[in-house]
């Protein structure tokens, strides 16, 4: 495996999910804080836009929507009711922005919560000294 440049991980959220190593640094880190969700389901609804089937996106829909958006979901996802609700009204119809708004919110909390903390992290701080 090539050497990865931590560093560049400081520079913005982006340049961290870009990265596969940096994906799951940041898993584990969130995994210690109880929120690795917003990221697999981050990551679900990357997957779920490259999709051009419209059966295989409604059965990934009906996955996505089970596993992270429902109420009472395995990995619950923090989004506001007004979202949940139009997830689950459109989820018979496949379309690659039929998470957007959902996605949008999670990177938001990622970006602004999450991130800042792995950051500062003995994780990340860690791979900085060994740089």
């Amino acid at each position: 495996m090539a050497p990865v440049n931590v560093t560049v991980w400081a520079e913005s959220l982006d340049q961290l999910l870009e990265c596969k190593m940096g994906q799951l640094v940041f898993e584990d880190f969130l995994r210690t804080e109880y929120s690795e969700e917003n990221l697999l389901f981050w990551r679900a609804c990357e997957c779920y836009k490259k999709m051009t089937s419209d059966a295989e996106m409604t059965a990934a829909a009906k996955r996505i929507y089970t596993e992270f958006v429902q109420v009472d979901a395995l990995r619950q996802i923090n989004i506001d009711c007004a979202t949940r609700e139009e997830i689950s009204e459109n989820l018979s119809q496949p379309g690659p922005a039929r998470f957007d708004r959902a996605q949008r919110l999670i990177y938001r909390l990622m970006e602004n919560d999450c991130y800042p903390r792995f950051l500062k992290s003995e994780i990340y701080q860690a791979l900085l000294e060994q740089q």
